[in-house]
């Protein structure tokens, strides 16, 4: 097979660092805040997790590609990144079952990226300056004209984004007859959350983010699952006053990623951007409560702020990240309402947090002990 070199491309960061490199996916340009994925595996879950909305992502990992893509192995029906960074990306690739290529994939979905960059350098560099806009051309080579359209791109800070993959319709998902009934408002959510439900004898009913409390409580739920998604929930107070009004209805309320920050707003603590994020699956979480150890999966630029935490008498930290002491996953004292800042659906990702789904299946059990009766069909 003749290997043609690929044309070249720039990768510009708005404080002026550049990496030149070659072309991959889609030919143009693409914008966004830079941050980096220190997985070594599931690419395709990465690429198209919401919570991705609006990033250019970097992967750590020195080669991306060779196994190609699955058409099961994805978390929402689009590429979610704005664009890609690489090391050594590779069209050739080997796996049983496997759908195409990477590089078709990103094409298809109109994925602009960048390959051949000294990875390593960009994420020490990411690491020592901070999270930050950053753009990938393949088409305009003018470092002034770049510069220009880098300057207009908007800050993650203040950018409300789940509306923009938030379903437009309700749909169901499982079986009608479940055991547990559990609506689940859609800020973004990874497929992988639904399925740990319904794994579990529930039938989630999922909303669209703007779907008034009423609408979900005439569906006779059971519990509440507030999903992750993308952007700043300092930048989303309708939200944040629908996520109070669903804790207060006395329902079990289970938070991830956004929707734990979204909890955390709607009682009074504040959340703030962090300096480069936590993205990878393999981070370190102490659960406070059992003193066990987890490896997660984490994909989030904002977190709680732990000040304010500390001072809710009415919340309770739950799990802290080893590594920086963040605040990691809070419940609210005398309520069945918890949430946390990683992924337990963990895909990619280890299997440490699954107990989750267990723990809010419980809270549903104790709310109605005796189950739901099932559905009877004509």
């Amino acid at each position: 097979m003749l290997i043609t070199q690929r044309p070249p491309a720039l990768l510009l960061l708005a404080d002026g660092t550049l990496f030149e490199g070659r072309a991959i996916g889609a030919p143009g340009i693409a914008t966004g805040e830079i941050c980096f994925n220190t997985g070594m595996t599931g690419y395709q879950e990465i690429f198209t997790d919401p919570s991705y909305k609006g990033q250019i992502m970097t992967m750590a990992t020195a080669h991306v590609g060779n196994y190609g893509v699955k058409d099961e192995e994805v978390e929402s029906g689009a590429v979610q990144i704005a664009g890609l960074v690489v090391k050594k990306f590779s069209d050739t690739w080997s796996r049983p079952g496997g759908s195409g290529s990477l590089n078709d994939f990103l094409i298809k979905h109109g994925i602009t990226g960048i390959s051949d960059i000294d990875t390593r350098k960009l994420v020490r560099h990411i690491r020592d300056h901070g999270a930050q806009n950053a753009l990938i051309s393949s088409t305009e080579m003018e470092l002034k004209r770049l510069k220009e359209l880098l300057a207009v791109a908007p800050d993650m800070a203040g950018l409300e984004l789940s509306s923009t993959v938030s379903t437009r319709a309700p749909y169901t998902m499982g079986d009608e007859g479940a055991a547990h009934r559990v609506a689940l408002v859609d800020f973004g959510v990874k497929t992988n959350i639904v399925r740990c439900l319904t794994e579990r004898g529930c039938v989630v009913r999922v909303f669209p983010m703007v779907s008034p409390l009423a609408e979900m409580l005439s569906w006779k739920p059971d519990g509440f699952m507030l999903s992750n998604g993308p952007g700043d929930p300092a930048a989303m107070p309708t939200s944040v006053k629908l996520v109070k009004e669903i804790v207060d209805t006395g329902l079990p309320v289970f938070g991830i990623c956004l929707g734990h920050q979204l909890l955390a707003e709607s009682q009074g603590i504040g959340t703030e951007k962090m300096h480069h994020g936590h993205r990878g699956i393999n981070h370190p979480i102490k659960n406070l409560v059992t003193g066990h150890n987890e490896v997660t999966s984490q994909n989030h630029g904002f977190n709680v702020t732990r000040a304010d935490a500390e001072k809710n008498k009415g919340v309770e930290i739950t799990h802290v990240h080893l590594n920086d002491h963040s605040v990691a996953g809070i419940r609210l004292k005398g309520r069945p309402v918890f949430s946390v800042q990683y992924h337990p659906e963990a895909s990619p990702g280890p299997l440490d947090a699954r107990y989750l789904f267990d723990q809010f299946v419980q809270h549903m059990k104790e709310h109605h002990p005796a189950g739901r009766p099932k559905m009877q069909h004509a």
